[in-house]
């Protein structure tokens, strides 16, 4: 048999291109071509003020919060992703923390965490923080149980204590002082 090298030479050279092309394209999986890589949330304080942003990012493992907050008294504040995407002052419309796995309270707790806990924020003395949370329990993707877009939606909270990553449900954290409702 002859091969005809004009031929085969330049069919060998596509084949390795769109070998390579594959390997390095990205592969989506159907809920994530679907759903949001970014999302936001306008944190605002009981009196309607804005005292903040956090901007989502959806990654391999999980979401990158990146939040940006002013005028919230110094000191350590508990900071979660609480289960319903509404913030009416005093915040409890918010619902409790964002829990799709149903286990107990607390970065500290030997059952688990809860999907939205979070470690707490250190404000320093001037009410101004920039920061970067990571939440590996949470997605942006929808129709995913740990998904911050589920039905009712999800928000952020800030709260007037620390959280103390143990006592069930909330981490005896107090008030709530600051909430914005995590969207597209």
């Amino acid at each position: 048999m002859t091969i005809n090298r004009q031929v085969a030479w330049p069919l060998a050279v596509a084949a390795a291109a769109a070998v390579m092309v594959a390997a390095v394209a990205p592969v989506a999986t159907p809920a994530l071509a679907q759903s949001p890589a970014i999302a936001k949330a306008v944190l605002k304080d009981k009196s309607g003020k804005e005292v903040g942003e956090a901007n989502l990012t959806q990654t391999k493992n999980g979401v990158l919060i990146r939040l940006s907050v002013k005028g919230i008294e110094p000191g350590e504040h508990a900071f979660h992703v609480h289960a319903v995407g509404k913030c009416e002052a005093p915040f409890t419309s918010a619902g409790g923390h964002f829990n799709p796995a149903s286990h107990k309270h607390g970065l500290e707790s030997a059952e688990g965490a809860h999907a939205g806990d979070m470690p707490n924020l250190h404000v320093p003395q001037n009410g101004d923080l920039k920061v970067e949370v990571f939440n590996a329990m949470i997605t942006l993707a929808k129709g995913q149980p740990n998904s911050v877009f589920d039905a009712d939606g999800s928000a952020l909270v800030i709260h007037a204590k620390a959280d103390d990553n143990k006592t069930d449900p909330a981490g005896d954290a107090g008030d709530r002082i600051a909430c914005g409702v995590v969207t597209e």
